[in-house]
């Protein structure tokens, strides 16, 4: 979903590239500002944890019951728990950047288990991430752990098939209703050409707790209820996942730099937003709105990064997306170089007349 047509060597773009440093004095400004949200604290991680994973097991057994009354009530109770799920996802995710707890080994077993109920395999998808928060905003080194975005110049250079592909990809009812389904139910499910033995091995074994996670389920709820339950708590949460990472960079003055010029201080304060969601819905989704500051330093955890919003004028100065607002973000589909904002197809439709009338009154330009 989120790989271009041709896809880019991982390993290469791990090994050739380094995030560029910001400058010294800003360094030392913001590494002073979040210092202290990057301690994890046992106890809060723990209630955390606790309640999520206790809420979500409660709604599967609520669904347990519900199916035997009626299936109408599954659905809200469906709903519910992928609400629980997304929750669990992001302490997955804390767990992916050694934040969650202080212990690493703790964090590796946390990430297996809750990767497990989420269909994602840890060490293989952290290792795709950490190349996501090593490139965001750098248009050189797009194509790994983002969504797929082209210029306005590499799209017109498209063959027609190539276009329609994209067009495809980007179109709102597969980009969010059809690609997460299959990221989450088929492709994590194998492992990049490039990942090394341990990684490999990673998705293996989370295959096969899936699997023993499956037959526990359909002995318990019977094999169609059980697959058409899991499918639709999956479905659910899966397409707001990805519509919160598309969000988070996909808005409107958004940061995208070429890598000569890419910095990271200000991909991480520019290049992700501040996504701000109503309280029920910033709890189901962990915080995650705050992704400038989770960009800006990941090591703070899930239940620390509105505390550190809060902190410093430089955070809180940041214009936030409201969730009304976010809806304009759809309309994206291309990067304007010239302009440097995300357009979509009118104005794809402008620049190319444009072009194609400049083309004919200057016939011995090119």
């Amino acid at each position: 979903m989120s790989e271009a047509i041709a896809s880019p060597d991982l390993r290469s773009i791990q090994d050739s590239f380094e995030p560029a440093p910001p400058a010294p004095a800003e360094i030392s400004a913001w590494k002073k500002v979040v210092a202290d949200f990057e301690k994890p604290c046992a106890w809060r991680a723990t209630w955390q944890l606790g309640s999520t994973l206790s809420c979500y097991l409660a709604t599967w057994a609520a669904i347990y019951f519900a199916r035997e009354v009626s299936y109408l009530l599954v659905l809200p109770l469906a709903l519910l728990a992928s609400g629980f799920l997304i929750r669990l996802f992001i302490i997955f995710h804390d767990c992916c950047h050694h934040s969650f707890y202080k212990n690493k080994g703790l964090n590796q077993w946390l990430g297996f288990f809750t990767g497990t109920l989420s269909f994602t395999p840890f060490k293989h998808w952290r290792w795709e991430h950490s190349v996501h928060h090593a490139t965001a905003g750098d248009l050189d080194r797009r194509g790994v752990g983002d969504i797929w975005t082209l210029t306005v110049k590499e799209y017109m250079e498209l063959s027609r098939w190539d276009r329609l592909v994209y067009r495809m990809v980007r179109n709102p009812v597969i980009l969010f209703g059809i690609a997460p389904i299959y990221i989450f139910l088929v492709r994590e499910r194998r492992s990049s050409p490039q990942a090394n033995q341990v990684t490999r091995k990673t998705v293996k074994l989370t295959n096969l707790a899936l699997l023993c996670m499956i037959i526990i389920g359909c002995f318990i709820f019977g094999i169609l209820p059980y697959i058409l339950i899991q499918v639709a708590i999956m479905a659910v949460a899966a397409s707001a996942g990805v519509w919160l990472f598309y969000v988070q960079h996909q808005f409107e003055g958004v940061y995208w730099e070429r890598h000569e010029h890419w910095e990271y201080t200000s991909a991480a304060l520019k290049g992700s937003s501040f996504y701000r969601l109503p309280r029920v819905l910033q709890w189901f989704t962990g915080n995650i709105g705050y992704h400038h500051v989770h960009h800006l330093s990941s090591k703070i955890p899930n239940y620390r990064l509105e505390a550190c919003h809060n902190s410093h004028p430089a955070f809180i100065r940041i214009k936030p997306i409201t969730m009304f607002g976010s809806f304009k973000s759809l309309g994206y589909r291309l990067w304007d170089e010239t302009d440097k904002v995300l357009i979509g197809w009118r104005r794809m439709r402008e620049i190319r007349r444009m072009q194609e009338q400049a083309a004919a009154a200057n016939p011995s330009v090119g």
